[in-house]
């Protein structure tokens, strides 16, 4: 591994970026789930879907649109765009210092 990798601010700007895709993932697998119609009753889609719901606390409902799965797609989808996109501006800004 070369010397650039090790660095430490490297790594902190890595992790960031990892844990907003894996936010972002969680956010989209509910999507997924929610247009898929899966099993409300079973143990992952349940986890997942309460995960979901608290990082997307801040946007959840925040649209008011007619269709139910216009509101899920609408909130949960731009709270995955944002943690993405500020995530991954984070990790950039600690690379470059």
């Amino acid at each position: 591994m070369s010397p650039r990798y090790r660095n430490g601010s490297n790594q902190a700007g890595t992790v960031v970026a990892i844990v907003a895709d894996i936010m972002a993932v969680i956010l989209g697998l509910w999507i997924l789930m929610y247009l898929l119609d899966a099993n409300p009753g079973n143990d992952f889609v349940q986890f997942i879907h309460d995960a979901a719901r608290w990082l997307a606390g801040w946007s959840h409902d925040l649209f008011t649109f007619d269709e139910q799965w216009a509101r899920v797609v609408a909130g949960y989808g731009l709270a995955a765009v944002v943690y993405l996109f500020v995530g991954h501006a984070i990790a950039n800004r600690v690379h470059r210092h």
